[in-house]
């Protein structure tokens, strides 16, 4: 992304200061020179964001992202429609009375019903809704679903702009990610007559460095959290093969009565194995049902949407099933060999 003001992380006051004197907006010109002239990118797309509080039938949504942006902008951020479409080419380069909501407006404004062909006013000026976008929750307790696409050219028009435009780019071959970025800053410096080195009036965000930084982070919490669950399972390990020892001492009298009615080994062995290993699933679905508790309150308490998906789930009821086999395996030999004539005379 290029604009006039953007930082990864937290930027000193005295360095925020510097850039807001220098740096300058981004206009429509050199969103225009960059998008036909960088080669190495497959799309260049422009937004424009504003805020408005949303007024329709007595209902209020105070504080509503309106973002005004042109079409390639689906495809540059893969946006999802749940219903409807996105916006077209020609309704995002000409003044367009059409919007696209995000599941929260949806949800406020039409929540019984589709929301296609319906009208949602900003500022006042009725908007046709096209399309709906697919849910995306929360991220640090700031909803991804509280705004409303409009057509940039439109946007222009409803609002005063403040900012500039930001650029917004994608490449089809992952190689040329980083390049591209470098071909699209380079031709914003030419375009405003920056030579050697002269710092840039505006600023490059990489989202890649973003994924990095979250990827660190789960990293390191998972640095933390693997070896503290290993040793949880190695120790609910050794309490399910202790508590299958017990019932293997209690049911002597029953496992020699089994043998002495023509029942095998093999037989004895799946049975206590069997045993083990359900135990551990139970236990492995009432741990499911905690931690679906405990992810909707960190969820809630950090704003964030987080959810288990059906791989973890599965996974989870796989390893446990093999900790119960596991722990199961030295009770139920011991269960096997047990010799039914003494095993009888046990009480």
């Amino acid at each position: 992304m290029m604009t006039r003001m953007a930082s990864m992380g937290r930027m000193a006051d005295d360095e925020f200061e510097r850039r807001n004197r220098r740096n300058k907006d981004i206009k429509w010109e050199e969103y225009e020179y960059v998008r036909d002239n960088c080669e190495l990118c497959s799309e260049v797309g422009a937004q424009i964001n504003a805020g408005a509080d949303l007024n329709q039938n007595g209902i209020e949504m105070p504080s509503t992202r309106i973002i005004g942006v042109t079409a390639n902008m689906a495809d540059i951020e893969d946006k999802t429609m749940s219903d409807g479409r996105f916006m077209t080419d020609s309704e995002s380069s000409r003044v367009t009375y059409v919007c696209v909501i995000g599941n929260d407006v949806k949800e406020k404004f039409f929540p019984n019903k589709s929301a296609i062909g319906e009208e949602i006013k900003v500022r006042g000026i009725p908007l046709r809704v096209i399309g709906v976008e697919e849910k995306r929750g929360s991220f640090f307790g700031d909803s991804q679903d509280r705004h409303v696409y409009i057509p940039i050219t439109l946007h222009g028009q409803i609002f005063i702009r403040t900012g500039g435009v930001q650029l917004h780019g994608k490449t089809l071959i992952t190689e040329n990610f980083k390049p591209s970025i470098e071909e699209a800053r380079q031709l914003l410096r030419n375009r405003r007559h920056l030579i050697g080195s002269e710092e840039d009036t505006f600023s490059v965000v990489n989202v890649d460095e973003f994924n990095t930084q979250m990827d660190q982070l789960t990293g390191a919490i998972a640095a933390v959290v693997v070896p503290i669950t290993l040793i949880i399972l190695v120790v609910g390990g050794i309490v399910v093969m202790n508590i299958m020892l017990v019932s293997v001492t209690e049911r002597t009298f029953e496992v020699g009565l089994r043998k002495a009615l023509g029942a095998t080994r093999k037989q004895i062995l799946l049975q206590f194995l069997i045993e083990s290993a359900a135990l551990c699933v139970v236990g492995g679905f009432l741990g499911l049902v905690l931690a679906l508790g405990a992810t909707q309150l960190v969820g809630m308490l950090l704003g964030m949407t987080m959810t288990i998906t059906p791989g973890y789930v599965i996974l989870s009821v796989a390893v446990s099933s093999i900790i119960g086999i596991v722990a199961g395996l030295y009770p139920a030999w011991k269960a096997a060999r047990l010799d039914p004539i003494v095993a009888l005379t046990q009480t």
